[in-house]
C-alpha cells in the first residue's frame, strides 16, 4: 500500500476543515444540548442562570411529571403517529409511482406533465383558493385534511424521477422479454433497486410530516384530531398555558412552565432522533443517486 505524504499547505488545509467543521457541529448541536439540560434543571437554579448551559444545573423531571399529566400530550402524540405513519405510506406510494410513470420514455405525454408538475413548485393557487378547494370536497376538520393535499412533494418527485432515470433500461427490456408487465417491472425490479432513495423519502416525508403545525391549524376544528406539534405551537408560541392550570402565578410556577416548554420540545424531538440512525447508512447513497442532473 502507497502512503501518499502530504504537503504543508495540504496538512493546514485539512486542520482548518477540521476545525471549522467541528465548529459548525457545536453550533448545531449545542441548543439541543441547551433545551435537553434545561428540561432536567432545578426551578431555582436555572431562574438565576445566565449564558451558557455546560451541564444540568441540579436535577429535577417535575416539568415532564407536569407534561404527562396532561391528556393532550398523549392524544398529540397519537395523532402524530398516524399523521406520519398513513400520511408518509400514501406519500411514498403516490410519489413512486408518478415518478416511475414520468421516468419511462415511452411514456405519452411525459415531458408536458414533468413540465407542469415543476410549475408548481413556482407558482401555485394560494391559501385561499386551497382552503376552498378542501373545504368544497368536505374534507375540513377531518383527518384526510392533513393527509391528502401535501401528499405529493414535487421536489421529491423529481429526486425520486432522477433515480429511477438512472437504473439500466436493459433490466426493464428482460423483465418484459419475460412477460412482466408495468406493475410487475415496478414492484419487483424497480422498487428493489431503489432502496436508498426509499431511505431517503421516508426521512423527507416522515419528519415534514411530524413537523407539520399549519396544515393542522387551517383545518381542523376539533381539538381532539390536533397533532403533538399544533399544542406544542400553543405553548412555545402563543404562550398559553392555560392546559396546565396554575393555581398560583408565582415565580415558581413560571419556572416551571418554561421548563416545561423545554421538556415538550425533548418529547416532540425524540422520535425524530432515533429515525436518523435507522435511515443514516442509505442517507448519503440515496441523495447521492438522486441528485438532479441535466
Amino acid at each position: 500500500m502507497i502512503k501518499i505524504r502530504k504537503n504543508l499547505g495540504s496538512r493546514i488545509f485539512d486542520t482548518l476543515n477540521t476545525v471549522m467543521l467541528v465548529f459548525l457541529m457545536v453550533l448545531c448541536v449545542y441548543p439541543m444540548i441547551h433545551v435537553l439540560f434545561a428540561s432536567v434543571s432545578e426551578l431555582q437554579k436555572l431562574s438565576v442562570h445566565d449564558g451558557l448551559m455546560l451541564y444540568p444545573l441540579g436535577f429535577s423531571l417535575e416539568s415532564y411529571k407536569k407534561v404527562f399529566e396532561k391528556s393532550f400530550i398523549f392524544t398529540g402524540y397519537y395523532n402524530s403517529i398516524l399523521y406520519v405513519g398513513i400520511g408518509t405510506a400514501l406519500s411514498l406510494f403516490l410519489t413512486s409511482l408518478g415518478a416511475y410513470g414520468l421516468s419511462r420514455k415511452n411514456v405519452l405525454l411525459a415531458k408536458p406533465i414533468m413540465i407542469m408538475v415543476v410549475f408548481t413548485m413556482f407558482f401555485s393557487g394560494g391559501l385561499i383558493p386551497t382552503y376552498l378547494l378542501v373545504k368544497d370536497l368536505g374534507m375540513v376538520n377531518h383527518r384526510i385534511a392533513v393527509i391528502l393535499p401535501t401528499a405529493i412533494s414535487t421536489w421529491n418527485l423529481i429526486i425520486m424521477r432522477t433515480n429511477f432515470m438512472g437504473i439500466p433500461e436493459s433490466l426493464e427490456e428482460s423483465a418484459r422479454l419475460d412477460g412482466a408487465n408495468d406493475f410487475f417491472i415496478f414492484a419487483k425490479v424497480i422498487i428493489p433497486l431503489s432502496k436508498p432513495i426509499i431511505a431517503v423519502m421516508l426521512l423527507f416525508y416522515g419528519v415534514g410530516r411530524w413537523n407539520d403545525w399549519f396544515q393542522a391549524m387551517i383545518y381542523l376544528r376539533d381539538r381532539d384530531l390536533y397533532p403533538l406539534q399544533l399544542f406544542l405551537r400553543e405553548i412555545l408560541i402563543q404562550n398559553q398555558l392555560e392546559e396546565m392550570r396554575f393555581d398560583e402565578f408565582d415565580i415558581d410556577s413560571l419556572m416551571l412552565a418554561e421548563t416545561i416548554k423545554y421538556s415538550i420540545i425533548v418529547i416532540a424531538t425524540l422520535p425524530i432522533i432515533f429515525m436518523y440512525p435507522m435511515l443514516q447508512k442509505h442517507f448519503v447513497k440515496g441523495i447521492m443517486i438522486g441528485a438532479l442532473k441535466g
